[in-house]
């Protein structure tokens, strides 16, 4: 007996490429028509005369064999297509009554077991439902849903005596993947298991633990003649949390304000002749910032020597407070000495990521006429804090079993793969130093220094040091593979264990923190004068390092055992391990201060640029 298939799709598309090849003939044709058709003679004589009459004859004859196939090949297209339409037609037909006729034959069935007899089994729509089974005599199971957060993944429905078991369902958040449905009684392969749910990552201020990544689903298993399922793959871990820096808005209070004396034109004729000094700001903590120095007091003195109040310290604090600007201080008197108080220094950060209190200006001197003026010292800026480290991700889940082959022939189904370590998370960047205080100026009529009596000239503030980048989470580690499936009893291989999975990758380094900038030098006017030197600029914050990538699962999954005649199934391997973090980039170096400036003497020299932070290690 003759067996003829036919897809009317592609009895179709042959139709319309043979029209579009007589299309082309037709037109090479026409062509060669005009060049051949009317061939003139090469010359007068009878001879040429004769060959042209016969090349003419042959290019008409030609021509008139043309339009006969031309003719042929379109009721050929014509009879193509209407047999494409005539196969569509009845294949149209003859589905209702086949559907028909199904019906009719599950009918009883379904009326009584809620069953089929042929048919497959209906996919599961709602989250974590199982497979619908196929039908008692012929079908395959329909695949399980996949499970909403904290539910299993469903199971895949099994099938009746001839049929494949359905693919389990994948598995929420921390929940096992859903096992395969089981193959047909007689005939037929297990289902694959659902792959296990990703590992969710907890939040220990709100209450919330972390949940570790499902075990792949268990691949079903066959009965007499069939291979087992392979086993879903183990759930990923959870990636690590980002370092993050707080963002702190509270701050303590500022320190009290040193007392002033005398005003312009109105200087103090007896003691004291010193503005008092600025108190330090209230220290605060990782959730509080620290309070600001308090100023220096000023001072107008008739008499000789008056002296501006320093400026009280910033205090330590998540971001630290900055320090007091230096008191200014004026003599009237004709030979007065005149000296600026010194800025207080800014406080250190705690707090990740804080930065760094400024350092406090230098007070100013003036003491006009034959008077000798001082200028004070700028503060230091403040350190900034590391960076805020990040989280290590979480380890993967592990595989699930293969499923187990038919009692007389069939594979075991291999083990599932262990599920991906998580990526580590990325550290959070290191906070920024403070910058130094600017010096004052000072102007004396006689001499003037843009720095304190009897100190160097380095009047401006140094820079603070950037706060180190945050170090990255590493990865987490892969989980280990599912054992492979039982062979058949007595024709049968072990199905292959699976392997272990991969290492996560290690988060990337964070930038180091900029180094504060130097304090300008302090600028002398008058008589003979001296400006003051810049501040130093901060070194910038060392990089932080890269997060190590997580191993390989520990092991592969065991092999399944063979028949009676056949092998026991391999072990699987190990799977290679994270890749490590890139390191963070150094935090910038802090410019030095400018030297200030002399009028007369010489002008004071800039300070010098901190250097840059350095590079992190790769995890």
């Amino acid at each position: 007996m003759t067996y003829l298939i036919a897809v009317p799709e592609m009895l179709a598309a042959a139709a319309t490429d043979l029209a579009g090849i007589g299309s082309s003939i037709d037109a090479a044709n026409i062509v060669a028509a005009v060049s051949t058709t009317p061939l003139a003679a090469a010359g007068a004589d009878e001879v040429s005369a004769a060959i042209a009459a016969l090349f003419g004859t042959h290019a008409r004859e030609y021509q008139a064999l043309s339009a006969q196939m031309s003719a042929f090949h379109s009721q050929f297209v014509q009879a193509l297509t209407g047999g494409a339409g005539a196969y569509a037609s009845a294949e149209a037909a003859n589905a209702s009554p086949i559907q028909a006729l199904l019906d009719a034959i599950n009918a009883p069935s379904v009326a009584l077991t809620g069953r089929a007899l042929i048919g497959d089994g209906a996919n599961a729509t709602t989250p974590g439902g199982n497979g619908g089974a196929g039908g008692w005599l012929y079908g395959n199971g329909g695949a399980g849903a996949a499970g909403a957060p904290g539910q299993a993944g469903g199971n895949g429905g099994a099938a009746g005596l001839i049929g494949n078991g359905g693919t389990g369902g994948l598995g929420g958040a921390g929940m096992t993947g859903g096992t395969g449905g089981n193959g047909g009684q007689l005939f037929g392969n297990g289902g694959d298991g659902g792959q296990g749910g990703t590992g969710r990552l907890g939040n220990a201020a709100q209450g919330i633990n972390s949940i570790d990544p499902g075990q792949g689903g268990t691949g079903g298993n066959s009965y007499l003649f069939g291979n087992g399922g392979n086993g879903g793959q183990g759930g990923t871990g959870w990636a690590g949390a980002n370092g993050v820096n707080p963002t702190v808005t509270a701050t303590n209070s500022s320190g009290t304000n040193g007392n002033s004396y005398g005003g312009p034109g109105n200087g103090v004729t007896q003691p004291p002749y010193s503005g008092g000094d600025g108190t330090s700001g209230v220290a605060g903590g990782t959730n509080i910032n620290g309070g600001a120095g308090g100023a220096g007091g000023t001072v107008y003195s008739a008499q000789n020597g008056p002296h501006g109040g320093n400026g009280g310290n910033g205090a330590s604090g998540a971001n630290g407070g900055n320090g007091g600007a230096g008191g200014y201080a004026e003599g009237t008197d004709t030979s007065a000495e005149a000296y600026g108080g010194n800025g207080g220094n800014g406080g250190n950060a705690v707090a990740s990521g804080g930065a760094g209190g400024n350092g406090g200006g230098g007070g100013s001197a003036n003491a006009p006429d034959f008077g000798l003026a001082y200028a004070g010292n700028g503060g230091h800026g403040g350190n900034g804090a590391t960076g805020a480290a990040a989280g290590d991700g979480g380890n993967g889940g592990a595989g699930g079993n293969g499923g187990n082959a038919g009692q007389i022939f069939g594979t075991g189904g291999h083990g599932g793969t262990g599920g991906t370590g998580g990526a580590g998370g990325a550290g959070a960047s290191g906070g920024p130093g403070g910058a130094g205080g600017a010096a004052g100026d000072a102007h004396g009529g006689l001499s003037a220094q843009g720095f304190p009596d009897g100190g160097n000239r380095d009047s401006g503030g140094d820079g603070g040091q950037g706060g180190a980048g945050g170090d990255s989470g590493n990865g987490g580690n892969g989980g280990v593979g599912g054992n492979g499936g039982n062979g058949a009893k007595f024709i049968g291989i072990g199905g292959d264990g699976g392997d272990a999975g991969a290492g996560g990758a290690g988060g990337p380094g964070a930038t180091g923190g900029a180094g504060g900038a130097g304090g300008h030098g302090g600028n002398a006017t008058g008589g003979v004068d001296l400006g003051g030197d810049g501040g130093t600029g901060g070194n910038g914050g060392a990089g932080g390092n890269g997060g190590n990538g997580g191993h390989s699962g520990p092991s592969g999954g065991a092999g399944g055992q063979g028949g009676l005649l056949g092998s026991a199934g391999n072990p699987g391997g190990t799977a290679g391990g994270g890749t490590g973090g890139a390191s963070g980039s150094g935090g910038a170096y802090g410019a030095g201060g400018a030297g200030g400036a002399g009028l007369l003497g010489t002008g004071g020299s800039n300070g010098t640029n901190g250097g840059d932070g350095a590079q992190g290690l790769n995890g």
